[in-house]
């Protein structure tokens, strides 16, 4: 079997367009056409929905196949990973996965990780606790950075990070400025900016609002970014609840008054813990195997105390 046609066939599923994947192929549209058909022949089924040479879907035994060829092609990479490796040369592209609550503590991980080995580049893609299980059940991710008890992913192995401590982030001049903490039904009074339900930051956030006993929330904007739900709270005048971490993007200095003030939320006070997870097979591919070993040899939670200067 064709590595090459494997490979056609994984990025048609990812187009969803015949024109498209030949184009990102780098090669031309009867060419993949008939790579594909091969690849047909040679299963002996079905792979595509096809109306007039337009794509329209994928068969049942083209799932299938999907889950095999994009596994095959991981263990591919890996093997050649593996090879030059032994050349003392680690190269190629880790893809790690990210939730966005997690991002301000990459470049921790990553100014190790680099340093040690300059030959692999890194892919950091922002996504949400459910696109990282299937992105390390398919062999598209190297890693992620996630929760690791909260909802916990499937089939994967976890190495411990920091703890997540949640603070109410709002503008100068507000009705708690000068307090010392608020309590999660305070917090519940403001105006909200707040990441979107389906990144599992945000449904912590609604679990402690619902224990901490607030009532008639104003969410009134919802985002995937964070770079979005700070520049709210800075120049929209919300407020929202973030992570301790976020306070490494601000460049926080307590009491700058042009700055938004962070408080932390009690009444419950809550952490969650955040990790790198792999996943669980053995050997690890040799990025992902590099990645865990400069993790263990780091003390992150060290790191972003001293990054925040105790302000959190």
């Amino acid at each position: 079997m064709n590595f090459r046609h494997l490979q056609f066939f994984v990025t048609l599923a990812r187009e969803r367009h015949f024109g498209r994947a030949a184009a990102a192929s780098c090669v031309t549209q009867p060419t993949l056409s008939e790579a594909l058909q091969q690849l047909e022949r040679e299963l002996a089924v079905p792979l595509i929905d096809r109306d007039r040479r337009r794509f329209r879907g994928l068969t049942s035994e083209g799932e299938r196949v999907l889950a095999w060829a994009t596994r095959i092609l991981s263990d591919q990479v890996a093997m050649e990973q593996e090879l030059a490796q032994l050349k003392g040369e680690l190269s190629g592209i880790l893809r790690l996965g990210v939730i966005p609550a997690a991002m301000p503590v990459v470049p921790f991980l990553t100014k190790e990780f680099c340093a040690r080995y300059p030959k692999v580049k890194l892919k950091i893609l922002s996504l949400s606790s459910i696109e990282i299980q299937r992105g390390l059940d398919s062999g598209e991710l190297a890693a992620g950075l996630t929760y690791l008890e909260n909802e916990p992913l499937t089939n994967v192995r976890t190495f411990r990070l920091y703890e997540e401590r949640y603070l109410l982030l709002t503008p100068p001049g507000g009705p708690f400025s000068g307090r010392s903490e608020v309590t999660w039904r305070e917090a519940g009074t403001l105006p909200m900016c707040l990441l979107t339900s389906g990144m599992q930051n945000r449904r912590i956030i609604d679990r402690l609002f619902e224990d901490g006993g607030a009532q008639d929330m104003q969410v009134m904007v919802e985002t995937d970014s964070i770079l979005a739900q700070i520049t709210h709270v800075c120049n929209g005048g919300w407020s929202s609840i973030v992570p301790h971490t976020f306070l490494t993007l601000l460049a926080y200095q307590q009491g700058a008054g042009h700055r938004p003030v962070a408080i932390p939320v009690t009444a419950p006070a809550r952490e969650h813990v955040v990790g790198l997870v792999t996943t669980n097979r053995d050997p690890l591919p040799p990025l992902a195997r590099a990645l865990v070993e400069v993790t263990e040899r780091l003390d992150v939670a060290a790191q972003l105390d001293r990054a925040l200067g105790g302000v959190a």
